[in-house]
């Protein structure tokens, strides 16, 4: 199963989170690769994945990440800055190849799910053209069940399941949201908890089918 996976914000811990599901899925015989559609400013997230995915001769960065815009921003912002247009069709056969390849495909997305990638078209769009399932990270700290309940609704909007949460200790305090949360999103929406990973954990266990 592919899946794509988006984050209650920028900085949730998308790129975190997705490689170690890359080197779990690895450790248990998987033949996986991440796929960063697309990155602003530095390529260290696609850089990420691609050490963390299966090694084959054939796989490098721009196969990983293949539209790359050097702005910081949104990639609306970016690509307006640039003056280059996102590349959808490039995106979506990229996907497919890596899709024909390997067993499993971990799509991450850029920032949060409604972060616009060209006018009208944002990344929940993307991930409902992918037609993927969606794993959402959520930064586990005090706010967090807001955005993670808006998040999870804005995914059921666009006709998709939200086939689990995991939950990412972004820093290494804890604090009575970051301790409660858990029981009260199992207890607010009908989506599984899959994984509670703790600030700098460097292992989980393979939590998908």
């Amino acid at each position: 199963m592919n899946y794509f996976i988006t984050g209650t914000d920028t900085g949730a811990g998308k790129t975190y989170v997705t490689a170690l599901l890359l080197e779990a899925a690895r450790a248990e015989g998987r033949s996986t690769v991440g796929f960063k559609p697309i990155s602003c400013g530095d390529r260290e997230d696609a850089e990420t994945l691609l050490a963390a995915s299966t090694p084959v001769p054939q796989l490098n960065l721009d196969r990983i990440n293949p539209v790359h815009l050097k702005t910081p921003a949104a990639p609306l912002a970016a690509s307006m800055i640039e003056g280059k247009p996102v590349d959808l069709a490039l995106i979506l056969n990229a996907y497919a190849e890596l899709a024909g390849e390997f067993e499993q495909v971990l799509v991450e997305g850029v920032g949060g799910w409604e972060v616009p990638i060209a006018q009208g078209y944002h990344v929940g769009d993307l991930a409902r053209e992918l037609g993927l399932p969606v794993l959402l990270v959520v930064d586990n700290r005090l706010g967090a069940l807001n955005h993670t309940i808006l998040t999870a609704r804005a995914i059921a909007s666009r006709g998709l399941e939200c086939s689990g949460i995991i939950l990412n200790h972004v820093g290494d305090e804890r604090d009575s949201a970051s301790v409660s949360n858990r029981v009260v999103l199992e207890q607010t929406l009908d989506i599984p908890i899959l994984a509670d990973i703790l600030h700098g954990e460097t292992a989980i266990q393979w939590p998908l089918p």
